[in-house]
């Protein structure tokens, strides 16, 4: 697996890969006001769908497939779906999501993840996933705001095509994790050089190649 410091706008090696699986910066603009104490309350563009539509549209133009490349792509009901949505899959949190709304008398307890493209594979199974979340606060280990668990992560990557999988937005590095549990090639991209700092001390001892590029302006 390969890991590079930089905006994935910039860097081509990512665009290689034959399945994109991410949880991109999406448009929702998150602001926490948990008690996370050393943990970052937002992420950088997460105030549109720039990011998140720009690697859609960079992934499909390197394999001149449209709309059929596979990818997984992370987002919320608030904000409009990917062009090419073909399946929504719900990840059940186990009721753990936040306060959501606070006149409603319902919690969030789930998150949107996108199907786009074809080739995916494996034993048809239900479009809901249950995983309990990592702890909300960084005193309980969590490493990043939006830190997905590990077992989401490798639920996905289960059923993706072969290939080498690419994760522009790789954030606390769980996909890069569950690629490497399940024995899959990955291409990571973080834009934030302490969050690369935090996936190669995940990673620990595992086979790793950590490509450290300057970040462009």
């Amino acid at each position: 697996m390969t890991l590079y410091h930089g905006n994935s706008r910039d860097l081509d090696e990512w665009r290689s890969a034959e399945v994109l699986v991410s949880d991109v910066p999406y448009g929702i603009d998150y602001r926490s006001n948990s008690r996370r104490v050393t943990l970052a309350r937002s992420i950088e563009g997460d105030k549109d769908t720039v990011a998140r539509d720009t690697a859609i549209k960079l992934f499909r133009e390197s394999h001149q497939l449209g709309t059929e490349a596979p990818a997984l792509i992370f987002g919320t009901w608030r904000i409009p779906r990917p062009e090419g949505t073909r399946q929504v899959l719900v990840w059940d949190t186990k009721g753990a999501l936040g306060m959501g709304a606070m006149d409603l008398p319902w919690k969030p307890a789930h998150q949107e993840i996108y199907v786009l493209g074809k080739g995916f594979v494996g034993h048809r199974s239900s479009d809901v996933i249950t995983a309990a979340p990592v702890q909300s606060m960084g005193k309980n280990g969590r490493v990043h705001p939006h830190q997905k668990p590990v077992a989401l992560m490798e639920a996905l990557i289960e059923k993706c095509p072969p290939g080498v999988i690419a994760d522009p937005f790789a954030g606390s590095g769980s996909t890069l994790i569950a690629a490497r549990n399940l024995g899959r090639k990955i291409i990571g991209v973080e834009l934030e050089e302490r969050y690369c700092e935090v996936i190669a001390n995940r990673l620990g001892q595992g086979a790793f190649n950590f490509a450290a590029l300057v970040e462009e302006d």
